[in-house]
């Protein structure tokens, strides 16, 4: 199998390289590569280095994510998470290639308290998730042999994340503010890969299984509980945190140029019925990930 993944220097592209890399070849490429073009800002290049790989499998690990930045920078955000996207669906089209992509709970409104499942409407609050969006659109007009993955609240290992922005300030900041009132389910890159390799395996042999899922982590929480656990972990491996004093806040306390939605709950039970796995609940991803940062003394 001919895999071409962009996106490979970010946290999901990271853990993609080492899981996929037992499917077939791997032609692994980020924004700054020289051999083929990976920017998604040129997307004449992009469709170029797809001709020239003639993929049976392009997994999309690329996007614009700055989301606040994206308020003022709608045309950039569109350039890189829709209209390059809706190039890439057209090429994998012609192919007859599989087209993998992320997506994430920014699409939704983020109203009421009940997880979304695929089918519910969708009503994104800022540029960045309406980008998204319209990515997701092409790629349902334009590629039949699709498989997209909202998320949310994807963390790492590698790379900034909010558990490390945590330690870092509890260990700097006697007193913290932190959001309480958004939902989600934080979700390991590791995860995400990991059940990529496994959905891009099954489609392999049952290409019935091409649609809309949401991946997640189990479970919901939220980022004033998500930061307790972490400071709990780090107090239980020996860390010394300045903080005695962490008080939840409303998001209306916290203001930012582009809006966040309050409940980014996703069912994920059409992904664990369709590919038969068992989503673990995110604290298991979170504690794994603090247990590595703690091996490579990183916390």
């Amino acid at each position: 199998m001919n895999i071409l993944l962009f996106g490979k220097n970010g946290q999901v592209g990271w853990e993609l390289q080492c899981l996929l890399a037992p499917l077939g070849n791997v032609t692994a490429l980020a924004t700054s590569s020289t051999d083929y073009c990976g920017d998604f800002t040129n997307t004449a290049g992009i469709i170029a280095t797809i001709r020239a790989i003639q993929p049976d499998v392009i997994v999309n690990a690329a996007a614009y994510t700055a989301v606040d930045k994206a308020e003022s920078e709608p045309e950039q955000a569109r350039l890189i998470n829709a209209v390059t996207v809706e190039a890439i669906a057209k090429e994998a089209q012609a192919l007859g290639a599989w087209l993998v992509h992320y997506s994430t709970d920014y699409v939704f409104p983020g109203n009421g308290e009940q997880a979304w499942v695929e089918e519910d409407a969708t009503g994104p609050l800022n540029v960045y998730g309406a980008s998204k969006l319209a990515g997701e659109q092409a790629i349902q007009r334009h590629c039949h042999k699709h498989l997209i993955f909202r998320t949310s609240w994807v963390y790492a290992t590698k790379g900034s994340n909010f558990a490390k922005t945590m330690l870092r300030l509890a260990k700097e900041r006697a007193e913290l503010g932190i959001i309480n009132d958004q939902c989600g389910a934080p979700t390991g890159a590791d995860l995400l890969a990991d059940c990529t390799a496994h959905a891009i395996t099954a489609a392999q042999r049952d290409s019935s299984v091409a649609g809309l899922y949401h991946l997640v982590a189990s479970g919901t929480t939220t980022w004033f509980e998500y930061a307790s656990l972490v400071f709990t972990e780090a107090r239980m491996a020996g860390v010394e945190l300045v903080l005695n004093d962490a008080k939840p806040l409303p998001t209306s306390g916290y203001p930012t140029p582009a809006q966040r939605p309050l409940n980014s709950r996703l069912d994920n039970a059409k992904f664990q019925q369709t590919f038969g796995l068992n989503l673990p609940e995110w604290q298991a991803g979170v504690r794994r990930m603090l247990e590595e940062l703690a091996a490579l003394q990183a916390i």
